[in-house]
């Protein structure tokens, strides 16, 4: 029997493969990296009954098509987005078996950025310390998906999941919940400058970090437009160089870094990040 793969059709802007990362590693430099919708990319994998942590495919705005070889089960999750297979419109956030030969096809999403593709058995590429997620900092993991790429899959695992899951289209504002610390004592009021404003996302950001548009900081006039010696960072520090809005490190983001961190994102709310398109509002509050 032929092994069951994918066989890339066309992509998007960006399409990667994508599991839980590599945590762990940030002695050694290596960012965490993994699906920045770690919620969607599970589902998809619940879906198709693979095990939690699975790798599958992230979609930057869709535009991917695949061609089975064999018959595989698949799940579209994450931003919601028109999926057709062979032309016919099929649900997404839903299982869908994709006999041997045809075309799975995923449109631009009606909202947010990044779509998920789970595909029962899961991707099965090299794993390079211990994910096989595509690292776009440290280059670990394979190589960005492109057209005539063959993805090898694994054997099923369970029963995939019956029935579609709801889903509703990321708003136009996010709140994001957000601690203060560990250097927020370089700004006149740390509070007030991260809660006062309602940012935007930047067109510039991108998986390492989230730029927002927005008044920088102001800080305590003694510390200038000084730099830190180099810290541990971790994913959702909200960093603030001197001259500019805060960025919000994700998920591929660099492990050390000089600028003063006002403030981390709760863990939970960093989805509601990686499905915030440019011009998509944020506004922070504390918690404590």
């Amino acid at each position: 029997m032929s092994p069951r793969v994918l066989h890339v059709v066309a992509t998007g802007p960006q399409a990667l493969v994508a599991d839980h990362g590599r945590p762990g590693f940030a002695h050694l430099g290596v960012p965490p990296s993994g699906a920045l919708d770690r919620p969607a990319l599970d589902l998809a994998n619940r879906l198709v009954g693979n095990a939690p942590g699975a790798a599958g495919l992230e979609l930057l705005l869709g535009g991917t098509q695949v061609r089975a070889r064999g018959t595989v089960t698949v799940a579209v999750t994450g931003a919601p987005a028109p999926v057709r297979l062979d032309g016919r419109p099929v649900a997404a956030h839903a299982a869908v078996t994709v006999p041997d030969g045809a075309t799975l096809e995923i449109g631009r999403p009606v909202g947010g950025l990044r779509v998920y593709l789970g595909v029962g058995g899961g991707i099965a590429v090299e794993a390079a310390l211990g994910s096989r997620s595509t690292d776009l900092l440290s280059e670990l993991g394979p190589d960005p998906v492109a057209a005539d790429d063959v993805l090898p899959l694994g054997p099923p695992g369970a029963v995939p999941v019956s029935g579609p899951v709801p889903v509703s289209v990321p708003p136009d504002e996010i709140r994001i919940r957000v601690r203060l610390g560990p250097r927020d004592d370089w700004f006149d009021d740390p509070a007030a400058a991260l809660t006062g404003p309602s940012w935007t996302v930047s067109a510039t950001s991108n998986r390492i970090g989230l730029r927002l548009e927005g008044p920088a900081p102001a800080r305590h006039a003694e510390r200038g437009t000084g730099e830190l010696a180099s810290e541990g960072m971790v994913t959702g520090a909200v960093q603030a160089p001197p001259d500019g809005p805060p960025v919000v490190f994700l998920a591929d983001h660099p492990t050390t870094g000089g600028y003063p961190v006002i403030g981390v994102v709760e863990h939970d709310d960093l989805p509601l990040l990686a499905q915030a398109a440019p011009g998509t509002r944020v506004r922070f509050t504390l918690v404590r």
